[in-house]
């Protein structure tokens, strides 16, 4: 009896803990959530609006990840494997390390420096995170060429929607 109560409470907790997708699936951004600001591996203040006119007209995916995140890490081969197979779509890394000292390491460690990166100095709370409904990480977006939302919402970056989102806005 204690081992079903035990299963049944990891069960009820499990389920608590995890991940649940937004209500509503948005396509665009609010106007205080592009105007977050984060900051570039030199310590340089970009805003999210900034980030989205340097990628105009070609479709984006923002990879939300931190190297504490231990789903994170294990889904770092799918989003280079992803990345690699659309050598024509650009990737954003957007980090929510707990430090600047953290961001550094993480790229450096995890071999990303040779990537677009940026990090919300924030914190995980912010504008846009709260916009987007921020709730776990990684977490996947796929930004079409004018800067609207196309794919809102992916924890995976084996989610089949990525790939058909990709493949239609490239046609």
């Amino acid at each position: 009896m204690k081992k079903l109560l035990l299963l049944l409470m990891m069960g009820i907790f499990g389920l608590g803990c995890s991940q649940q997708a937004p209500k509503v699936l948005k396509t665009g951004f609010s106007m205080e959530a592009l105007q977050q600001k984060l900051q570039d591996e030199d310590g340089k203040t970009i805003t999210v609006q900034q980030i989205l006119d340097q990628h105009k007209g070609k479709v984006v995916v923002l990879d939300f990840w931190a190297g504490w995140c231990r789903d994170c890490l294990k889904a770092l081969p799918k989003a280079e494997e992803l990345e690699k197979n659309n050598p024509d779509v650009d990737f954003v890394f957007l980090s929510l390390e707990r430090s600047k000292e953290g961001f550094d390491k993480s790229l450096e460690r995890f071999h990303m420096k040779d990537k677009t990166n940026y990090w919300f100095a924030s914190g995980w709370k912010n504008d846009f995170n709260n916009y987007i409904d921020l709730n776990w990480i990684p977490r996947y977006m796929v930004i079409d060429q004018q800067s609207g939302i196309a794919k809102y919402y992916a924890i995976s970056p084996e989610d089949p929607d990525i790939q058909s989102t990709i493949d239609r806005l490239s046609k």
